[in-house]
């Protein structure tokens, strides 16, 4: 999860700095300012952000000389502040769901233009993705193909299995040969993730609850989308997914442990390679082995399925793994 920008402490009014300083002095008490300061790794100037820090009530300094520091137990200094915050996210939560319902009185269910929006531009496809992300609540469903619209997308969609959002993607093969893909979906089943590959996907499309829509359309680089809100349409790209989602073969790319004796070939990670479609020369430099070694491993799986190629290896061997027909 990213840094909030003021902080680790930010919600209980402190800067920065004074968290950061706030957290040294918690992890290392009974230290003068210059014994502190060895551990400062802020460009502020550590004494005065000390001197802020007993203001405000955090931070007590001992009559010695040079004084140490030693900081109020947090959960005494924290927690009113804390609960302060608390209430006024509730307060502005109260004041979005009665904006929203003024919104939703003035929304026409019966005028189509309410229904459908075209987006154009690659960063307002974007703002309207982010959008969409923040409005799941229950269930993320997702046709992955290239282009990509932000190199960011992996840390976003670990961020939003972390809020208790599922989420079901099913990959073009063409997105696993993508720089870093297999790292990528390492993470995000690694977080949750249901995912499944296909050889080729008609669209680009997330579906957010059933309520929001973002059909991306293919080819433009993401420079054009249309957003969806409940509608036949909607509805109809929902049957889409669910249709595909069935014929998908699963992908669970766990990585092994260096210490495992367990051979590769029972590696999710080389099943997905295979299922990729990759080159025996780029799978062996994603499992960071020898060009030798990969092609020794993928003989040893295609024998022991009796497999004629190496696609059909990876596909009898993911069906297996999932217990599929």
């Amino acid at each position: 999860m990213p840094e909030h920008p003021d902080g680790n402490l930010a919600a209980a009014g402190l800067t920065g700095a004074e968290s950061s300083a706030y957290e040294l002095v918690v992890a290392e008490p009974g230290k003068t300012a210059a014994d502190l300061d060895r551990s400062w790794l802020r460009p502020e100037p550590l004494r005065g952000v000390l001197a802020a820090l007993r203001t405000k009530g955090l931070v007590l300094a001992g009559d010695d000389d040079p004084p140490t520091y030693t900081a109020v137990d947090p959960a005494v200094a924290l927690d009113a502040p804390i609960r302060e915050y608390e209430r006024q996210l509730q307060v502005a939560r109260e004041h979005l769901q009665r904006l929203a319902a003024v919104h939703r009185a003035h929304d026409s269910l019966f005028d189509p233009a309410t229904v459908l929006e075209v987006v154009s531009g690659r960063a307002a496809v974007l703002d309207r993705l982010t959008f969409l992300q923040r409005a799941a609540r229950v269930e993320i469903r997702c046709l992955d193909k290239p282009p990509y619209l932000n190199p960011s997308t992996t840390s976003a969609s670990v961020e939003l299995l972390r809020r208790g959002v599922r989420s079901r993607t099913i990959y073009e093969r063409s997105s696993l040969e993508q720089p870093g893909a297999l790292n990528g979906l390492e993470q995000l089943v690694a977080a949750g993730q249901q995912a499944r590959v296909l050889p080729t996907l008609p669209v680009k499309l997330y579906l957010a609850d059933g309520r929001h829509g973002l059909l991306v359309r293919p080819g433009d680089e993401g420079e054009n989308a249309v957003l969806l809100r409940p509608c036949a349409l909607l509805d109809a790209l929902g049957y889409l997914f669910e249709g595909l989602w069935r014929s998908a073969l699963p992908l669970q790319p766990a990585t092994a442990s260096p210490a495992s004796n367990r051979p590769m070939v029972e590696d999710g990670r080389l099943v997905a390679l295979l299922l990729s479609g990759l080159t025996d020369q780029a799978i062996a430099r994603q499992l960071g082995v020898g060009y030798r070694t990969a092609q020794r491993h993928i003989a040893a799986l295609m024998a022991t399925l009796g497999a004629r190629t190496r696609f059909q290896a990876g596909v009898q061997a993911a069906r297996r793994e999932q217990h599929l027909p």
